[in-house]
């Protein structure tokens, strides 16, 4: 029994699909590792290349000979589009070439925009334009702007000081600040002894 070694482009182990004889025809081999992989053929084609040569086959009739190794990529069925700025331009050229960055670039959101999008997947903008919205609203909640915030008003009433164990005062108030270790245990001592909470 022969076979063809293959495996998907983001994973690191080689499968096998076995066949007889010394070729199997590309549409054999897309249909063996569909029900193989249990992929839907009404979702996605198969773009399979030879791993030593880098050979892409494209005819469904090509015979890929035994004991080849082959990487394969999941496609949609109408190809892969384009999404770089150049291609953008040249598909949206008219033919007799009057077409200018303006229309491109006012058919697309502005980075800024892009930000506030809350569906960036459905947006009309670059993927690049869209990786850099992703990364800007993903650190925005760890910006600057929100480190440091500082307590403002009096403690709730369930907080108590971590300096001197009396509730009332937050720690950076407490007025045991500037004393040392011994003034400190007897101002605690005195704080423990009488009756008035601050």
């Amino acid at each position: 029994m022969s076979c063809v070694h293959y495996k998907f482009a983001s994973r690191i182990n080689y499968a096998i699909a076995t066949f007889d004889g010394r070729h199997i025809s590309l549409r054999d081999l897309k249909k063996q590792i569909m029900g193989r992989e249990k992929l839907t053929a009404a979702k996605y084609d198969l773009q399979i290349t030879n791993a030593q040569t880098k050979e892409e086959y494209t005819d469904d009739g090509a015979l890929i000979p035994k004991n080849v190794s082959v990487i394969v990529r999941r496609i949609p069925i109408g190809g892969v589009k384009s999404t770089s700025k150049a291609d953008a331009i040249r598909s949206t050229e008219p033919v007799m070439g009057t077409s200018t960055l303006t229309d491109v670039a006012s058919a697309s959101i502005s980075l800024a925009q892009l930000t506030k999008t809350a569906n960036l997947a459905e947006a009309n903008a670059s993927e690049e334009d869209k990786i850099k919205a992703m990364m800007l609203q993903s650190g925005h909640a760890y910006g600057p702007v929100n480190y440091g915030k500082k307590p403002q008003g009096p403690p709730p009433p369930s907080y108590t000081c971590f300096r001197c164990g009396r509730p009332g005062h937050y720690i950076k108030n407490c007025p045991t600040n500037g004393m040392n270790a011994s003034n400190l245990a007897l101002g605690l001592k005195r704080a423990l002894e009488s009756p008035e909470v601050s």
